[in-house]
């Protein structure tokens, strides 16, 4: 590693014993699935798909499968759909790595369940403790940012451009362009390494940030119905109704957040998007430093400082959220 930024040398040193582990099961076992949280976002799918691409580049022998919940835009716009496998795969040994995922409830599928040996890899705050090798790491801003330091650390196996480029698209759309305040020094030395592998960053960010008209009519829809209260609380509802309308997936609720960015007066931000087969609105909150994990806690959520989600079961509780939001910021 004498060639490495001393930051991806650092966090090596610190998981080093963890990381052989890992490697030791990889090796051992001859099939391995992949697995991340339900709901995926581009942090899981980037990660997931890293892993699976790696796996497949370096150990050619080995039966390599995913599987989880396809994203009603992500799929296939920037990451491959995901593998139909029968029950039967799941009855023979194999090794489950389990990404981006905090607690075992939120696991993609199941089946993991029936590993023989569960590696957990992840950057939130711990909640769940299911992985018999466990390496967590809430400072990262991403979980692919870890997982990239892990792979960077096997120096012996490739890491190529495809894979670089999953790992990249992780790191930016959970960082949200690296805006984000857990974005650090070791986050931009392991994007370096990744852009020395070959990767098309402006062909990256055509995939994950293109849309068609639907999105404008929605971003038309959002200007016209937001709300800010007195002490810079943005926010917009979506009802079942509004959904219809606009042609929109549950999913894609918070999709025009990012307006609200860039303002002096707006400091945490919020979608509220009606999720009809949860029976719930689904919470997406944003922030420019004021830390929203906590409300979000409150409201069965969590999540990161800038970034956390939460569910409501009736729009009843809005105003109590809303409350407890704009306290934060007086």
């Amino acid at each position: 590693m004498k060639n490495l930024d001393i930051e991806i040398i650092n966090r090596c040193k610190s998981f080093q014993s963890k990381y052989d582990k890992v490697l030791k099961y990889i090796l051992k076992y001859d099939r391995i699935a992949v697995f991340r949280h339900i709901r995926p976002d581009y942090d899981a799918l980037g990660c997931q798909m890293a892993m699976v691409n790696w796996l497949k580049d370096n150990f050619k022998n080995k039966e390599i499968i995913y599987t989880g919940d396809d994203h009603v835009v992500l799929t296939p716009k920037c990451f491959p759909y995901m593998m139909q496998v029968n029950d039967d795969w799941f009855d023979k040994p194999f090794l489950a790595i389990v990404l981006d995922t905090s607690n075992s409830n939120r696991i993609s599928d199941e089946r993991y369940k029936n590993a023989d040996v569960i590696v957990k890899i992840d950057h939130h705050p711990e909640v769940d403790k299911y992985g018999k090798v466990q390496i967590v790491d809430e400072t990262m801003s991403a979980a692919g940012e870890l997982l990239a330091n892990m792979l960077i650390k096997f120096e012996d196996y490739v890491i190529t451009k495809e894979t670089a480029t999953y790992l990249y698209k992780a790191i930016a759309g959970d960082s949200n362009r690296f805006l984000y305040a857990e974005v650090n020094a070791h986050t931009f030395a392991v994007s370096e390494l990744l852009v020395q592998k070959g990767i098309d960053i402006v062909q990256i960010y055509k995939d994950m940030y293109s849309e068609d008209l639907t999105s404008l009519e929605f971003t038309k829809w959002v200007l016209s119905h937001y709300h800010i209260t007195p002490h810079g609380v943005a926010y917009y509802v979506l009802e079942k109704d509004d959904l219809k309308r606009l042609n929109l997936q549950p999913e894609r609720g918070k999709d025009c957040l990012y307006l609200f960015d860039h303002f002096d007066s707006i400091h945490i931000w919020m979608s509220v998007s009606w999720d009809e087969p949860k029976g719930v609105y689904r919470v997406s909150l944003r922030s420019d430093g004021v830390s929203v994990e906590r409300v979000a806690a409150n409201y069965a959520g969590g999540g990161h400082t800038q970034a956390s989600g939460a569910k409501l079961k009736s729009l009843d509780n809005l105003p109590k959220l809303i409350s407890e939001l704009d306290n934060l910021l007086k």
